[in-house]
This record gives structure tokens, C-alpha cells and sequence, in this order.
């Protein structure tokens, strides 16, 4: 095989974060330099890399791409050739599988497992963002919804990246039509390879998912497939408040919201004061990490 090139970055844990936070907000990046964040190891848990992957001999710019995901001085970037390696393997293998619930996601190079509902994505996607925790933290939470009792016949995943969350969806409620929506165009076609790997079947019937390219809830198929029983947003916390208002709109009194993407402390309040704003009481929160996963249901209509 050909050799690939690997750029590294040492920071701090919330330093690596918020890199990774920027490179899901760049709209023109290019998609040959795979990036994945991870802490150095379990004994040093906040002491994190960003690695990125290029398949071919890294020049000025990209050097200049990762550093600039990091706000201030960025840390000292660091190339080395990896010889006759599988680029696109190398990049997967500081992503371990995540467990979450009855939910095991993992890349191609790990088995499945057993005890599970098994999804393989690939980490060469939104998925390996480093928003391992917000993911893992959706997906724990859905599985609450569905022991408590909650049902769903339509469903809507916002901010899709690899369609994961809405695959979720269709594994625990398996007759409800799913709607992903992101906002960048490269996800159709992740979501599509996804979906064939998973044996998630695409279309507009029930036990089905639809693919849209929209900012927020800003599409006709969007707002014609609803309103919905349960909304996924796990974006950021911005244009979470941003969308309250459109999100009450959209989901039936009654339904769900599942919002992830924002910090425990301030992020988490302006977000909660928004929703509450909306018509929404909490039911449940989790957090992973410094992440605050926050389920809310929309009040009924007096």
C-alpha cells in the first residue's frame, strides 16, 4: 500500500475539545485530512492528542488547517511518514469501541459484540470527532425513553453526522419513520454507506430513514414528515437555543426532545432556560464526561 502521513498535536483535554468542536463548524474542510481526538492513556486522562491522517505528504496548509482549530498558540504540530500502512485504518485505531446501554458502535476493525445492538462506523467521519461522549451519552438515553415507556412514530435526528443517533432510533422503535437532516452536504452519502453497512433500510415508509440537507428545521420534507414523537439534536449549545422555539414547533405535545453537544455549567443553563422558555419540562439528565445529555418533553396543550 502507499505510504500515508500522520500530523500530531499534544494539548490538554478541553484544549483538544474545543479543536474538534471547530472542525464540525468548517464547512470547506478538506475531507483527505481525517482528524480524531483521544487521551494519551487511561492514566492520564487529561492529558489528549489530535491526530490527523493524510494520504499524502502534508504541506503548509495543512499544517495550518489543525492548528487552527485550536484557539490562542497552538501546540507544536508534529509529521511522520507511516510507511506501507492503510491510512484509513491507522486513523481508526485510536478509536475503541464505544458501549453504551444496549448500544456497542464500533469501527470495522473491531468485532462485534455479542451482548449488543451492533453498529460499525467508520471514525473517518463526524463520528470521530471526539464527541464520544455525547454520542455514547444519546444513546444511554434513548434507551431510557424506550424503558420507560415512551413510543414514537415518526422521529427526527438533527445534526445527523453519520446518521448513528437516528440508526438508535430505528433499532428501539423499529416501525417509526426516521428523518436525519445535517447541514453539511458531505453527510448524505456518509450517512448512505453507513446505513448499507448497518442493513438500515432507506426511504419514506415506516421502519425507514430519510436523508435532508437543512440548517435546523429549515427544509419542506422536514417540516411535512412531522411533528415528531422524538427530536435528537446533538449539536452545539448555540444553535440549541437558538432552534428551542422551532423544536417546540415541530414535536407533538407530549414528545421528546433529546439535546447533547453542550458542557455541564453555563452552556447547560442557557439551554435549559430556553427549552423551559419553549414549553418543555426536564425529565432526565446524564452526563459523560463534561457533557450534559438532557431529555425534555414538551408540555401538553391546555
Amino acid at each position: 500500500m502507499s505510504a500515508s502521513w500522520k500530523l500530531t498535536a499534544h494539548a490538554p483535554k478541553p484544549a483538544v475539545h474545543a479543536a474538534l468542536l471547530a472542525h464540525d463548524e468548517i464547512d470547506d474542510w478538506d475531507f483527505d485530512l481525517l482528524i480524531a481526538g483521544r487521551e494519551i492513556s487511561e492514566d492520564r486522562p487529561q492529558d489528549w492528542v489530535l491526530e490527523g491522517w493524510f494520504p499524502r505528504k502534508p504541506g503548509a496548509a495543512e499544517e495550518r488547517a489543525l492548528a487552527g482549530l485550536f484557539a490562542g498558540t497552538a501546540p507544536k504540530i508534529t509529521v511522520e511518514e507511516l510507511p506501507d500502512e492503510d491510512w484509513l485504518t491507522l486513523s481508526q485505531q485510536g478509536t475503541p469501541p464505544i458501549r453504551a446501554g444496549q448500544f456497542y458502535v464500533h469501527t470495522p476493525d473491531f468485532p462485534p459484540a455479542d451482548d449488543a445492538v451492533n453498529f460499525v462506523i467508520p471514525a473517518a467521519q463526524a463520528f470521530g470527532t471526539g464527541q464520544h461522549e455525547t454520542t455514547a451519552g444519546c444513546l444511554e438515553m434513548l434507551g431510557t425513553m424506550k424503558a420507560s415507556g415512551i413510543t414514537a412514530r415518526r422521529i427526527a435526528d438533527i445534526g445527523t453526522g453519520t446518521g448513528l443517533l437516528g440508526f438508535a432510533g430505528m433499532a428501539l422503535w423499529p416501525r417509526a419513520e426516521v428523518t436525519a437532516s445535517d447541514i453539511d452536504a458531505v453527510c448524505a452519502q456518509v450517512v448512505a454507506d453507513n446505513a448499507a453497512m448497518n442493513n438500515i433500510k432507506l426511504g419514506a415508509s415506516p421502519g425507514a430513514m430519510t436523508m435532508v440537507i437543512a440548517p435546523g428545521m429549515d427544509d419542506d420534507l422536514l417540516q411535512l414528515r412531522g411533528p415528531y414523537d422524538i427530536l435528537i439534536a446533538n449539536i452545539l449549545a448555540g444553535p440549541l437555543v437558538e432552534l428551542a422555539s422551532d423544536f417546540a414547533a415541530s414535536v407533538v405535545p407530549g414528545g421528546s426532545v433529546l439535546l447533547a453537544g453542550l458542557l455541564a455549567g453555563d452552556q447547560e443553563a442557557a439551554v435549559r432556560r430556553a427549552y423551559k422558555l419553549s414549553g418543555f419540562r426536564q425529565i432526565a439528565r446524564l452526563q459523560r464526561g463534561d457533557w450534559a445529555i438532557l431529555w425534555l418533553r414538551r408540555r401538553n396543550a391546555r
